[in-house]
Protein backbone atom coordinates (compact mmCIF):
# COMPACT_ATOMS: atom_id res chain seq x y z
CA UNK A 1 0.00 0.00 0.00
CA UNK A 2 1.25 3.17 -0.96
CA UNK A 3 0.45 6.98 0.86
CA UNK A 4 2.21 9.12 -0.20
CA UNK A 5 1.16 12.20 -1.48
CA UNK A 6 2.01 15.41 -3.76
CA UNK A 7 2.24 18.88 -2.88
CA UNK A 8 -1.03 20.77 -3.82
CA UNK A 9 1.33 22.77 -6.24
CA UNK A 10 2.70 19.85 -7.73
CA UNK A 11 -0.71 18.57 -7.83
CA UNK A 12 -1.84 21.85 -9.77
CA UNK A 13 1.34 21.69 -12.08
CA UNK A 14 0.64 17.92 -13.40
CA UNK A 15 -3.24 18.18 -13.88
CA UNK A 16 -2.57 21.40 -16.02
CA UNK A 17 0.19 19.51 -18.08
CA UNK A 18 -2.18 16.82 -18.67
CA UNK A 19 -5.02 19.42 -19.77
CA UNK A 20 -2.66 21.61 -21.63
CA UNK A 21 -1.00 18.47 -23.63
CA UNK A 22 -4.67 17.37 -24.51
CA UNK A 23 -5.62 20.70 -26.29
CA UNK A 24 -2.40 21.03 -27.64
CA UNK A 25 -2.64 17.20 -29.38
CA UNK A 26 -6.33 17.05 -29.55
CA UNK A 27 -6.76 18.16 -33.25
CA UNK A 28 -3.43 15.84 -34.18
CA UNK A 29 -5.45 13.09 -32.69
CA UNK A 30 -8.26 13.30 -34.74
CA UNK A 31 -6.04 13.87 -37.77
CA UNK A 32 -4.15 10.83 -37.58
CA UNK A 33 -7.13 8.28 -37.06
CA UNK A 34 -7.38 5.73 -39.66
CA UNK A 35 -10.29 3.93 -40.86
CA UNK A 36 -12.06 5.87 -38.10
CA UNK A 37 -10.08 3.71 -35.65
CA UNK A 38 -6.73 4.69 -33.42
CA UNK A 39 -3.92 2.00 -33.89
CA UNK A 40 -2.41 2.60 -30.14
CA UNK A 41 0.01 -0.35 -29.10
CA UNK A 42 -2.43 -3.01 -30.63
CA UNK A 43 -5.70 -1.79 -29.85
CA UNK A 44 -8.50 -3.33 -31.80
CA UNK A 45 -9.37 -2.89 -35.35
CA UNK A 46 -12.96 -2.60 -36.84
CA UNK A 47 -13.18 -6.01 -37.75
CA UNK A 48 -12.28 -7.58 -34.41
CA UNK A 49 -14.56 -4.81 -32.71
CA UNK A 50 -17.54 -5.81 -35.22
CA UNK A 51 -17.11 -9.30 -34.13
CA UNK A 52 -16.27 -9.70 -30.41
CA UNK A 53 -17.33 -13.07 -30.32
CA UNK A 54 -14.09 -13.80 -32.27
CA UNK A 55 -12.55 -13.86 -29.24
CA UNK A 56 -12.28 -15.98 -26.30
CA UNK A 57 -13.37 -14.36 -22.83
CA UNK A 58 -9.88 -13.65 -20.74
CA UNK A 59 -8.54 -15.65 -18.66
CA UNK A 60 -6.39 -14.73 -15.58
CA UNK A 61 -7.25 -12.31 -12.39
CA UNK A 62 -8.28 -8.79 -12.72
CA UNK A 63 -7.28 -5.91 -9.76
CA UNK A 64 -10.35 -4.78 -8.21
CA UNK A 65 -10.04 -0.63 -7.88
CA UNK A 66 -12.91 1.13 -5.96
CA UNK A 67 -12.02 5.12 -6.48
CA UNK A 68 -13.71 6.75 -2.62
CA UNK A 69 -13.81 9.85 -0.85
CA UNK A 70 -12.79 9.81 3.09
CA UNK A 71 -16.43 11.18 4.01
CA UNK A 72 -18.81 8.81 6.39
CA UNK A 73 -21.07 8.38 3.34
CA UNK A 74 -18.16 6.96 1.13
CA UNK A 75 -16.97 5.13 3.65
CA UNK A 76 -19.83 2.66 5.10
CA UNK A 77 -20.52 2.05 1.41
CA UNK A 78 -16.72 1.18 0.88
CA UNK A 79 -16.84 -1.41 4.14
CA UNK A 80 -19.48 -3.19 2.57
CA UNK A 81 -18.31 -3.79 -1.18
CA UNK A 82 -14.94 -4.67 0.32
CA UNK A 83 -16.86 -7.33 2.97
CA UNK A 84 -18.50 -8.87 -0.09
CA UNK A 85 -15.40 -9.14 -2.14
CA UNK A 86 -13.82 -10.85 0.58
CA UNK A 87 -16.40 -13.41 0.44
CA UNK A 88 -16.79 -13.91 -3.46
CA UNK A 89 -13.26 -13.79 -4.03
CA UNK A 90 -12.19 -17.24 -3.39
CA UNK A 91 -15.93 -18.75 -4.77
CA UNK A 92 -15.59 -21.37 -7.40
CA UNK A 93 -15.82 -19.16 -10.67
CA UNK A 94 -14.92 -15.68 -9.38
CA UNK A 95 -11.12 -14.35 -11.17
CA UNK A 96 -10.68 -11.58 -8.67
CA UNK A 97 -7.43 -10.58 -8.11
CA UNK A 98 -6.33 -7.81 -5.49
CA UNK A 99 -8.19 -5.17 -3.79
CA UNK A 100 -7.50 -1.51 -4.13
CA UNK A 101 -9.64 1.42 -2.82
CA UNK A 102 -8.15 4.71 -4.45
CA UNK A 103 -8.96 7.38 -2.11
CA UNK A 104 -8.93 11.13 -3.77
CA UNK A 105 -9.05 12.71 -0.40
CA UNK A 106 -5.63 13.27 -0.17
CA UNK A 107 -4.45 11.76 3.11
CA UNK A 108 -5.26 8.70 4.58
CA UNK A 109 -8.51 8.16 6.91
CA UNK A 110 -9.63 5.79 9.78
CA UNK A 111 -9.83 2.64 7.22
CA UNK A 112 -6.38 2.20 6.29
CA UNK A 113 -5.77 -0.56 7.63
CA UNK A 114 -9.46 -2.38 7.21
CA UNK A 115 -9.06 -1.67 3.44
CA UNK A 116 -6.00 -2.11 1.02
CA UNK A 117 -6.17 1.70 -0.28
CA UNK A 118 -3.88 3.94 -2.44
CA UNK A 119 -3.62 7.63 -1.34
CA UNK A 120 -3.64 10.06 -4.65
CA UNK A 121 -5.06 13.72 -5.10
CA UNK A 122 -7.62 15.47 -5.52
CA UNK A 123 -8.24 17.89 -8.29
CA UNK A 124 -6.96 21.07 -6.80
CA UNK A 125 -9.51 23.22 -5.60
CA UNK A 126 -12.73 24.54 -7.08
CA UNK A 127 -11.23 22.73 -10.27
CA UNK A 128 -13.91 20.17 -10.02
CA UNK A 129 -16.98 22.90 -9.76
CA UNK A 130 -18.71 21.01 -6.75
CA UNK A 131 -18.74 17.82 -8.92
CA UNK A 132 -16.54 15.39 -6.98
CA UNK A 133 -17.25 12.63 -9.43
CA UNK A 134 -14.06 14.12 -11.64
CA UNK A 135 -11.85 13.30 -9.20
CA UNK A 136 -12.48 9.80 -10.61
CA UNK A 137 -10.67 9.95 -13.96
CA UNK A 138 -7.62 11.66 -11.85
CA UNK A 139 -7.28 9.45 -9.49
CA UNK A 140 -6.84 6.49 -11.87
CA UNK A 141 -4.20 8.66 -13.70
CA UNK A 142 -2.20 8.65 -10.69
CA UNK A 143 -3.20 5.49 -9.61
CA UNK A 144 -2.19 3.77 -13.12
CA UNK A 145 1.20 5.78 -13.32
CA UNK A 146 2.50 5.38 -9.29
CA UNK A 147 0.86 1.90 -8.38
CA UNK A 148 2.72 -1.61 -8.73
CA UNK A 149 -0.17 -3.67 -9.97
CA UNK A 150 -0.05 -7.71 -10.47
CA UNK A 151 -2.86 -8.49 -12.24
CA UNK A 152 -2.94 -7.85 -16.14
CA UNK A 153 -6.85 -6.48 -16.03
CA UNK A 154 -8.58 -4.15 -13.89
CA UNK A 155 -12.03 -4.11 -12.82
CA UNK A 156 -13.30 -0.49 -12.25
CA UNK A 157 -15.86 -0.39 -9.22
CA UNK A 158 -17.71 2.12 -7.13
CA UNK A 159 -18.20 1.66 -3.50
CA UNK A 160 -22.03 0.78 -4.18
CA UNK A 161 -21.25 -2.22 -5.94
CA UNK A 162 -22.27 -5.73 -3.92
CA UNK A 163 -21.14 -8.81 -5.85
CA UNK A 164 -23.92 -11.30 -5.86
CA UNK A 165 -22.45 -13.64 -7.47
CA UNK A 166 -18.72 -14.58 -8.46
CA UNK A 167 -17.21 -12.16 -11.04
CA UNK A 168 -15.02 -14.16 -13.64
CA UNK A 169 -13.32 -11.81 -16.46
CA UNK A 170 -15.32 -11.00 -18.64
CA UNK A 171 -12.93 -9.32 -21.18
CA UNK A 172 -12.21 -11.02 -24.00
CA UNK A 173 -8.15 -9.95 -25.20
CA UNK A 174 -7.90 -6.57 -26.00
CA UNK A 175 -11.82 -5.72 -25.78
CA UNK A 176 -12.97 -4.42 -22.68
CA UNK A 177 -16.43 -5.77 -20.93
CA UNK A 178 -18.91 -2.78 -19.55
CA UNK A 179 -22.55 -2.56 -18.27
CA UNK A 180 -24.80 -0.70 -20.90
CA UNK A 181 -26.88 1.66 -18.86
CA UNK A 182 -30.31 2.52 -20.40
CA UNK A 183 -29.86 6.31 -20.05
CA UNK A 184 -26.83 6.49 -21.56
CA UNK A 185 -27.46 7.42 -25.00
CA UNK A 186 -24.44 8.63 -27.68
CA UNK A 187 -27.00 8.32 -30.83
CA UNK A 188 -29.64 10.72 -29.09
CA UNK A 189 -27.25 13.46 -27.70
CA UNK A 190 -24.87 13.47 -30.82
CA UNK A 191 -24.90 17.50 -31.44
CA UNK A 192 -23.09 17.69 -28.12
CA UNK A 193 -20.72 13.97 -28.60
CA UNK A 194 -19.79 16.00 -31.33
CA UNK A 195 -18.17 18.92 -29.78
CA UNK A 196 -15.70 16.31 -28.36
CA UNK A 197 -15.86 13.47 -31.18
CA UNK A 198 -15.68 14.65 -34.21
CA UNK A 199 -17.43 13.45 -37.47
CA UNK A 200 -13.82 12.21 -38.60
CA UNK A 201 -13.21 10.32 -35.67
CA UNK A 202 -16.14 7.90 -37.09
CA UNK A 203 -19.98 7.12 -36.77
CA UNK A 204 -21.08 8.04 -33.59
CA UNK A 205 -22.57 4.25 -32.46
CA UNK A 206 -18.75 4.04 -31.74
CA UNK A 207 -19.24 5.75 -28.46
CA UNK A 208 -20.60 3.31 -26.62
CA UNK A 209 -23.24 3.37 -23.98
CA UNK A 210 -21.60 3.50 -21.14
CA UNK A 211 -19.73 4.53 -17.89
CA UNK A 212 -16.06 3.50 -16.87
CA UNK A 213 -17.59 1.73 -14.16
CA UNK A 214 -18.07 -1.92 -14.30
CA UNK A 215 -15.86 -2.21 -17.01
CA UNK A 216 -13.22 -4.90 -16.96
CA UNK A 217 -10.33 -3.53 -18.83
CA UNK A 218 -6.48 -4.46 -20.16
CA UNK A 219 -3.95 -2.34 -17.65
CA UNK A 220 -2.13 -1.58 -20.94
CA UNK A 221 -5.49 -0.04 -22.55
CA UNK A 222 -6.97 2.10 -19.96
CA UNK A 223 -3.19 3.20 -19.20
CA UNK A 224 -4.14 5.14 -22.57
CA UNK A 225 -6.98 5.93 -22.32
CA UNK A 226 -7.36 7.35 -18.51
CA UNK A 227 -5.29 10.69 -19.57
CA UNK A 228 -8.43 11.58 -22.32
CA UNK A 229 -10.61 10.58 -19.98
CA UNK A 230 -10.01 12.96 -17.42
CA UNK A 231 -9.25 15.41 -20.10
CA UNK A 232 -12.77 15.04 -21.39
CA UNK A 233 -14.36 15.07 -18.76
CA UNK A 234 -12.69 18.71 -17.37
CA UNK A 235 -13.82 20.19 -21.00
CA UNK A 236 -17.16 18.67 -20.81
CA UNK A 237 -18.09 20.09 -17.18
CA UNK A 238 -16.29 23.53 -18.58
CA UNK A 239 -18.99 23.53 -20.94
CA UNK A 240 -21.93 25.03 -19.93
CA UNK A 241 -24.09 23.31 -23.22
CA UNK A 242 -22.61 20.00 -22.13
CA UNK A 243 -22.63 20.64 -18.17
CA UNK A 244 -26.70 21.37 -18.17
CA UNK A 245 -27.09 18.57 -20.54
CA UNK A 246 -25.21 15.43 -19.07
CA UNK A 247 -25.20 16.73 -15.89
CA UNK A 248 -24.46 14.03 -12.77
CA UNK A 249 -23.50 11.31 -15.77
CA UNK A 250 -20.98 13.75 -17.59
CA UNK A 251 -18.08 11.90 -16.46
CA UNK A 252 -19.62 8.83 -17.63
CA UNK A 253 -19.84 10.06 -21.07
CA UNK A 254 -16.31 11.54 -20.58
CA UNK A 255 -14.69 7.68 -20.26
CA UNK A 256 -17.28 6.48 -23.46
CA UNK A 257 -15.77 9.72 -25.74
CA UNK A 258 -12.47 9.13 -24.79
CA UNK A 259 -12.37 5.05 -25.04
CA UNK A 260 -14.06 5.89 -28.92
CA UNK A 261 -11.36 8.13 -29.26
CA UNK A 262 -9.01 5.41 -28.92
CA UNK A 263 -10.61 3.43 -31.13
CA UNK A 264 -11.80 1.00 -28.04
CA UNK A 265 -15.46 -0.53 -28.48
CA UNK A 266 -17.09 -2.63 -25.40
CA UNK A 267 -18.64 -5.84 -25.33
CA UNK A 268 -21.92 -4.61 -23.53
CA UNK A 269 -22.68 -7.27 -20.92
CA UNK A 270 -26.42 -7.02 -19.03
CA UNK A 271 -25.43 -9.71 -17.17
CA UNK A 272 -22.69 -7.57 -15.70
CA UNK A 273 -24.94 -5.66 -13.14
CA UNK A 274 -28.45 -4.98 -12.15
CA UNK A 275 -29.61 -1.59 -10.27
CA UNK A 276 -32.52 -2.23 -7.57
CA UNK A 277 -35.88 -1.41 -8.09
CA UNK A 278 -35.71 -1.10 -11.58
CA UNK A 279 -34.55 -4.67 -12.33
CA UNK A 280 -36.35 -7.02 -9.89
CA UNK A 281 -34.20 -10.50 -10.32
CA UNK A 282 -31.18 -11.29 -9.56
CA UNK A 283 -30.87 -14.65 -11.56
CA UNK A 284 -26.87 -15.12 -12.76
CA UNK A 285 -25.90 -11.11 -12.79
CA UNK A 286 -22.93 -10.41 -11.09
CA UNK A 287 -23.62 -7.15 -9.37
CA UNK A 288 -26.08 -5.27 -7.36
CA UNK A 289 -25.53 -1.38 -7.66
CA UNK A 290 -27.94 0.39 -4.86
CA UNK A 291 -27.90 3.97 -6.82
CA UNK A 292 -31.81 4.33 -6.60
CA UNK A 293 -33.90 4.54 -3.97
CA UNK A 294 -36.59 1.06 -3.19
CA UNK A 295 -39.46 2.69 -1.93
CA UNK A 296 -42.94 0.70 -1.78
CA UNK A 297 -46.22 0.48 0.66
CA UNK A 298 -47.07 -2.48 3.14
CA UNK A 299 -48.61 -3.88 0.13
CA UNK A 300 -45.32 -4.38 -1.64
CA UNK A 301 -46.31 -2.35 -4.16
CA UNK A 302 -43.40 0.66 -6.09
CA UNK A 303 -44.14 3.80 -4.85
CA UNK A 304 -41.18 5.41 -7.13
CA UNK A 305 -40.60 9.16 -7.02
CA UNK A 306 -42.29 9.29 -3.23
CA UNK A 307 -41.23 8.43 -0.06
CA UNK A 308 -42.35 4.93 0.82
CA UNK A 309 -43.77 3.66 4.05
CA UNK A 310 -40.73 0.64 3.49
CA UNK A 311 -37.81 2.19 2.03
CA UNK A 312 -34.25 1.76 0.91
CA UNK A 313 -32.04 4.83 -0.04
CA UNK A 314 -28.46 4.99 0.46
CA UNK A 315 -28.87 8.98 0.45
CA UNK A 316 -30.39 8.66 3.83
CA UNK A 317 -27.32 7.92 5.53
CA UNK A 318 -25.20 10.81 4.46
CA UNK A 319 -23.26 11.51 7.85
CA UNK A 320 -22.95 8.24 8.82
CA UNK A 321 -22.74 4.13 8.54
CA UNK A 322 -25.98 2.70 7.44
CA UNK A 323 -28.23 1.29 10.59
CA UNK A 324 -27.38 -2.53 11.47
CA UNK A 325 -30.10 -5.06 11.00
CA UNK A 326 -32.80 -3.04 8.61
CA UNK A 327 -35.80 -3.94 8.47
CA UNK A 328 -37.19 -6.36 5.70
CA UNK A 329 -39.50 -5.22 2.67
CA UNK A 330 -42.66 -6.33 2.97
CA UNK A 331 -44.07 -9.34 1.18
CA UNK A 332 -44.51 -8.59 -2.43
CA UNK A 333 -41.28 -6.41 -2.90
CA UNK A 334 -39.20 -7.57 -5.82
CA UNK A 335 -36.06 -10.48 -5.13
CA UNK A 336 -33.46 -7.91 -5.90
CA UNK A 337 -34.37 -5.54 -3.41
CA UNK A 338 -34.98 -8.02 -0.65
CA UNK A 339 -31.49 -9.69 -1.67
CA UNK A 340 -29.43 -6.16 -1.60
CA UNK A 341 -31.50 -5.42 2.26
CA UNK A 342 -30.33 -9.43 3.63
CA UNK A 343 -26.53 -8.69 2.01
CA UNK A 344 -25.86 -4.93 3.73
CA UNK A 345 -27.55 -6.84 6.91
CA UNK A 346 -24.82 -9.69 6.33
CA UNK A 347 -21.99 -7.44 5.93
CA UNK A 348 -23.00 -4.72 8.85
CA UNK A 349 -23.21 -7.46 11.10
CA UNK A 350 -19.99 -9.05 10.86
CA UNK A 351 -18.00 -6.26 10.07
CA UNK A 352 -16.22 -5.15 13.48
CA UNK A 353 -16.69 -1.67 14.94
CA UNK A 354 -19.86 -0.66 12.55
CA UNK A 355 -20.85 2.02 14.47
CA UNK A 356 -17.65 3.13 16.05
CA UNK A 357 -15.53 3.83 12.80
Amino acid sequence: MARKNCSSSSTLLTVLLIVGSFFATYNLITMVIHSHMLNYGGLLSEANIMMPDNLERSKGLFHVAMTATDSPYSQWQSRIMHFWYKRMRNVAGSEMGKYTRILHSGQPDNLMDEIPTFVVDPLPAGMDKGYIVLNRPWAFVQWLKRATIEEEYILMAEPDHIYVNPLPNLAHGIVPAAFPFDYMAPVENEKIIRKYFPNENGPITNVDPIGNSPVIIRKDVLEKIAPTWLNVSLRTKNDPETDTSFGWVLEMYGYAVASALHGVKHILREDFMLEPPLATEVGKKFIIHYTYGCDYNMKGELTYGTIGEWRFDKRSHLDGPILRNLPMPPPGVPESVVTLVKMVNEATANIPNWDTE
